[in-house]
């Protein structure tokens, strides 16, 4: 009896092996084992519930994701429609034609750096050159003088085709110390056209046409009005004479009869060759009064190419350094 009761238990137990999946999976591979594959089993079901307990963890949380991530947001917030507003500015920028300044016109009137602008079209010290505060509008075929920035000290408009020198031209020109118009065609000269210049010393306008000298400062240091038409009457009655400062006085070619006496003492040359002067007076240089006067300034007088005779008249030059160049017969 105890015989039959184990052979059943042990039927039993043979069943309960076959039916459980352990011994199906090993009865699979025992079906495969031509193919000498060396494979543990106890390793495979160990990775294999790994894997599926990672797959449970992910589908217990669904909301995480994994992969890459967007680009930080580095955007400002920008008010509603300032893009579109700014757009249509920039459309209306380019649709607008584009205009140069214009300049003021008139002398000293402008402190831009090109100048104001000439009756060219352009600025002053574009169709001159400035270096500085000196204007250089040699040789440019003008026939009028242009406007000029108001910190120009020297003006030269030397071989042009200047006619005329209007009271306008140097207006409110404060600063303006020299000014040369050499070899151009100027007839006419306003008589306001220097005298209101505060700081004009230079004065060179030979080669021209001048009848008549303006009026001039007495802060004169140089006057050259050489080679003009300049006659008895051309120069003012003691025009000389309070320019304290003036130190060469060149009136060389003209129309001159007579030395154009008070002469300041500061003076240095005076040039009057190839005029008319015929005759001299023996206190045009010198002071009859003092014969101690001694004018030691006034080193260089020319007078040749005159008709005057110098010897006619020695006490005229007692009080000089020098006896002027001259006819002595």
């Amino acid at each position: 009896m105890k015989m039959l009761v184990r052979f059943l238990l042990a039927l039993l137990v043979v069943k309960a092996a076959v039916a459980s999946p352990r011994f199906s999976r090993q009865a699979e591979l025992d079906t495969y084992d031509d193919t000498n594959y060396d494979v543990d089993i106890e390793n495979i079901d160990l990775e294999n519930q790994d894997i599926y307990d990672y797959e449970d963890s992910l589908n217990e949380n669904p909301e995480i994701e994994i992969g890459t991530l967007p680009p930080p947001d580095y955007s400002y917030p920008v008010q509603e429609g300032s893009l579109e507003e700014e757009q249509e500015v920039l459309e209306h920028e380019e649709e607008l034609p584009l205009k140069p300044q214009q300049t003021p016109q008139g002398s000293g009137d402008s402190g831009v750096l090109m100048g104001p602008n000439t009756q060219k079209g352009m600025p002053t010290c574009l169709l001159c050159t400035c270096l500085g505060t000196s204007v250089y509008c040699d040789d440019l075929k003008l026939d009028s003088i242009p406007p000029l920035p108001k910190e120009t000290t020297h003006f030269y408009a030397r071989y042009n085709r200047l006619t005329k020198i209007n009271k306008s031209d140097f207006a409110f020109m404060n600063k303006l110390k020299r000014i040369d118009v050499t070899s151009n065609d100027i007839s006419s000269v306003d008589e306001k056209a220097f005298s209101t210049l505060p700081a004009l010393e230079e004065l060179v306008i030979r080669e021209n046409h001048v009848s008549q000298l303006p009026a001039l400062p007495a802060t004169m240091t140089l006057i050259d009005a050489s080679h003009n038409n300049v006659g008895t009457r051309g120069i003012h009655k003691e025009a000389f004479k309070d320019m304290a400062g003036l130190l060469y006085l060149y009136l060389t070619d003209n129309h001159l009869d007579y030395i154009p006496v008070p002469l300041p003492d500061s003076l240095r040359a005076l040039h009057l060759q190839r005029n008319n002067i015929q005759s001299m007076h023996e206190d045009t240089f010198c002071n009859l009064q003092d014969f101690n006067y001694i004018r030691n300034a006034l080193e260089d007088i020319r007078l040749d190419g005159n008709p005057v005779n110098l010897s006619r008249t020695p006490q005229a030059y007692i009080c000089l350094p020098r006896i002027p160049v001259g006819t002595l017969i």
